[in-house]
């Protein structure tokens, strides 16, 4: 067989020229080119301004009825009558329950019969006496003698006025049998059942109202800002908001009503209590609330959300966004918060942009761009 040694050579050649040519660009065009810069981080930003806010006293305060009743049986007898749902709201003078009224009712009518009776003895000792004064005054009755019908007739009005005062008494004890709510406010639990017999002023309560309309909020706050407190209160009134605990709670309007007369020394706090309307009854007897006591309004604060203030091992700081679209850490002295803004005592100028969302993937240095405009340009 002959080989072809042309076209062996072009095999082995070609090869072999081609790698040279390739070594030969890369020694003319010199080092790789570099990687291109990374994208900037998005992030969203809002600008620190300047405005009034609140100076508040923060605490957790506990809701108490502005009344309470316990309600209690002032005759005896077995409980016949419940005229009110367990829970429900009543108003002052609803009925609510019954206890057997027959044997008042008996009592009102012998009341009323020995009134009858005494009354026409009255009657007859009045007639008495009056024909007995004129027998004197002609002369045919001695005075001594007169006077016995003039007792007789004096006793006889005293038996009627205590014949009077009986039937009264009677007629209050019947209308004890039937018991009315005192108050307007929501009714407790039924304590005693009906077919029970109840006794007079019972030490246990047939059931408990509480007036919940209005409430009173009671909480605590440091000793250091009764001084404060104090002074404003004796030029305004103070306004209270309150909220109860879970998501979506929406808060109440009241009024700081009251300011305990002592410091708790044990725990360094005084106590208050503020009255709230709470005509939809958002506030319920006994639960813990979210309290906020306004002092005061300051002006010109300087503010920005509280989610843009991050904690650190020096302390509080945020992410400032220079004019070059890098972002600087900066530390910031922060006076206090208010719902979902902070109020600054210093670290930024109004209208620097401070980063509120994204901050987690920044340090100082990092380029950045608005979150919406580096959607944009990756689309």
């Amino acid at each position: 067989m002959r080989i072809d040694t042309r076209a062996l050579a072009r095999r082995v050649v070609c090869p072999v020229l081609l790698a040279s040519a390739a070594l030969t660009g890369c020694s003319r065009g010199g080092a790789a080119p570099t990687s291109a810069a990374p994208a900037p981080v998005p992030v969203v930003t809002v600008p620190a301004v300047r405005k009034t806010m609140p100076r508040t006293v923060r605490a957790i305060g506990t809701v108490a009825p502005s009344a309470t009743v316990a309600v209690k049986a002032r005759v005896d007898g077995e409980l016949t009558g419940v005229f009110f749902k367990e829970g429900d709201f009543v108003r002052q003078g609803a009925p609510l329950l019954e206890i057997d009224p027959r044997p008042m009712r008996a009592a009102l009518a012998q009341a009323q019969a020995n009134l009858a009776r005494d009354q026409a003895l009255e009657q007859r000792a009045a007639r008495q006496d009056r024909r007995y004064a004129e027998l004197r005054d002609r002369g045919f009755v001695s005075a001594d003698g007169y006077a016995q019908y003039r007792t007789n007739e004096v006793a006889a009005e005293a038996i009627v006025r205590a014949d009077a005062a009986a039937v009264e008494t009677a007629r209050l004890q019947l209308g004890y049998s039937r018991i009315a709510a005192p108050i307007d406010g929501v009714a407790g639990r039924l304590l005693v059942q009906r077919g029970n017999l109840v006794k007079a002023n019972d030490a246990s309560p047939l059931v408990v109202l509480n007036r919940v309309r209005p409430v009173y909020v009671a909480f605590a706050v440091p000793e250091g800002a009764l001084a404060a407190i104090r002074s404003r209160m004796a030029r305004a009134t103070l306004p209270v908001s309150a909220a109860a605990q879970g998501a979506g709670a929406r808060a109440a309007a009241g009024t700081l009503d009251f300011v305990d007369n002592t410091v708790d020394p044990a725990t360094g706090t005084i106590q208050l209590r503020a009255t709230f309307a709470n005509a939809d009854r958002a506030l319920w007897p006994g639960e813990f609330v979210r309290v906020t006591l306004t002092l005061d309004e300051q002006r010109d604060a300087l503010v920005v959300p509280a989610q843009a203030v991050e904690a650190g091992p020096d302390g509080a700081y945020v992410f400032v966004v220079k004019p070059d679209h890098t972002v600087a850490q900066r530390p910031v002295a922060v006076d206090r918060t208010v719902g979902a803004e902070t109020v600054l005592a210093r670290g930024v100028a109004p209208g620097e942009q401070v980063v509120v969302d994204g901050q987690s993937r920044l340090l100082p240095g990092t380029r950045v761009a608005e979150a919406a405009a580096a959607a944009a340009a990756a689309r």
